[in-house]
């Protein structure tokens, strides 16, 4: 089982690569899906075929699927959604500041993002590729398990208990809802649909995320900043996609400043993203739409290669010793020093990169050791642990 995360900046051809991707894998022979949880959908649009909820033939070995997150929304977190609507609304907000309160950004996307592990799960598929959000989407959805790991571990229990405790009291002396069994069992249920979607995803041997871009200043950038961001929360990038590279053919003086500037970039992009496979694609002089316009941009962003291997390897953490200490190694590509922050509480180490924050969960054999230090090595951040008790 392969699943494949196209991701990248906004209009920067993801879809297209993703359905080329899609096609060229049932084309050798794999049964594959290809789903959007972008909620502007062109999936369809870029196979000429109508897509909808449910997976849909394409072409023989190919199923395309448009996820209402919507519907997966309310189906998932409808019980939860209407307990803190009313919790709002006694609080005195109206009726559609709730509704609009208790939904929060990306969460259906996030449902969306759940069917992965569904598909996974039911073994229909050899190659499940995803057609994801822009860039900043995706990170917020992908980070998203461990911040709720923490939240459903650490507090979700205690509130549990308490709620059990308060509710027969609270409900005869005040009018404010309090929740029952229903709406923690919904959010359990909803924990569990996300902390399944971070197993899959978090295996290099099963899924593998891979950057479009454009040759751009900015978009580049953003892929970079990606690429950091992903080893961050330790899910695997084993591709670089760079598009709409402008052919040697064209020599037309307009296009010269063009060509020039797209040559610095990819150079950048060649250091940038030396550990992993560098697919180029051109610019083509028509709109690659259908069947058979896809299977020409497939050809050429693959040759002879299989889609659907990993491209290029990565370990995101290991944990080793040296001189008597022992280091957990976390694989954080592009970072500069004073971009990273490393701090430990208790049983946890807290990295922090940028906006985004991790909480690594030590193993047993690191809880017992101080952190003493840390420091960048080459693409990895070291944590390095002292002597028992130190």
């Amino acid at each position: 089982m392969r699943v494949l995360l196209i991701t990248g900046k906004g209009g920067v051809g993801k879809t297209t690569v993703s359905a080329a991707t899609a096609l060229r894998a049932a084309d050798l022979g794999y049964r594959t899906l290809v789903m959007s949880t972008d909620p502007a959908h062109s999936l369809g649009d870029a196979f000429s075929v109508e897509l909808g909820d449910l997976p849909t033939p394409v072409v023989p070995g190919l199923h395309g699927q448009q996820i209402d997150a919507q519907r997966r929304l309310e189906a998932h977190w409808g019980t939860v959604r209407d307990y803190l609507a009313q919790l709002f609304d006694w609080g005195g907000a109206d009726g559609i500041a709730a509704e609009e309160l208790v939904v929060f950004p990306g969460m259906d996307e996030l449902f969306a993002l759940a069917e992965v592990q569904d598909h996974v799960a039911s073994r229909d598929y050899d190659v499940i590729v995803v057609d994801c959000a822009p860039t900043a989407e995706t990170l917020r959805l992908l980070s998203l398990p461990d911040i709720l790991g923490w939240y459903m571990e650490k507090l979700f229990p205690l509130e549990r208990r308490v709620a059990k405790v308060v509710r027969p009291v609270l409900s005869r002396v005040m009018s404010m809802p309090i929740p029952g069994d229903d709406v923690f069992q919904a959010g359990e249920g909803f924990y569990g649909r996300i902390e399944g979607v971070r197993r899959v995803l978090a295996d290099p041997d099963v899924t593998s995320a891979r950057l479009v871009m454009n040759l751009e200043k900015m978009v580049v950038s953003e892929a970079r900043r990606t690429y950091t961001y992903l080893g961050l929360f330790g899910y695997a990038v084993d591709a670089a996609i760079v598009n709409r590279i402008i052919p040697d053919a064209v020599t037309d003086p307009y296009f010269k400043r063009w060509r020039e500037l797209q040559a610095e970039h990819l150079e950048t992009v060649r250091e940038a993203f030396a550990d992993l496979s560098l697919l180029r694609l051109r610019l083509f002089d028509e709109e690659m739409v259908g069947i058979d316009k896809l299977r020409l941009v497939g050809e050429e962003l693959y040759g002879d290669r299989d889609p659907t291997v990993r491209l290029a390897t990565s370990t995101p953490f290991r944990v080793f010793e040296e001189d008597g200490e022992v280091v957990l190694a976390l694989f954080l590509p592009l970072v500069d020093k004073g971009d990273v922050d490393v701090m430990r509480r208790g049983d946890e180490v807290y990295v922090t990169v940028g906006p985004y924050r991790r909480s690594l969960l030590l193993p047993d054999s690191l809880r017992r050791r101080a952190v003493i230090g840390a420091r960048l090595s080459g693409r990895e951040l070291w944590v390095r642990f002292g002597v028992h008790g130190g």
